[in-house]
């Protein structure tokens, strides 16, 4: 299984649920980000991603984006190939 990196927040609806779907999927270990108790990993993020909102989620080498990306990437289909590789 890919290993999944989560950069989140401790109050972030939009971080649980996509915790929720990841385990629901058979995830057992999400490495998190707390960007809210690091501002320099909100730094590090913010210029990897070029976004500024959490959850921001990576699955292997791959920046899925937020909580309604994920959650479009596994109504598409690809979100349980992707955890695969």
């Amino acid at each position: 299984m890919a290993k999944v990196l989560m950069y989140s927040t401790a109050v972030c609806p939009y971080c649980v649920r996509a915790e929720q779907l990841l385990r629901s999927r058979g995830v057992s270990e999400i490495e998190k980000v707390r960007v809210d108790l690091d501002p320099q990993r909100r730094e590090e993020m913010m210029e990897k991603t070029g976004r500024r909102t959490v959850p921001q989620i990576y699955i292997g080498d791959t920046h899925v984006g937020g909580c309604d990306d994920l959650m479009a990437l596994d109504r598409e289909g690809k979100l349980i190939p992707l955890l695969a590789e």
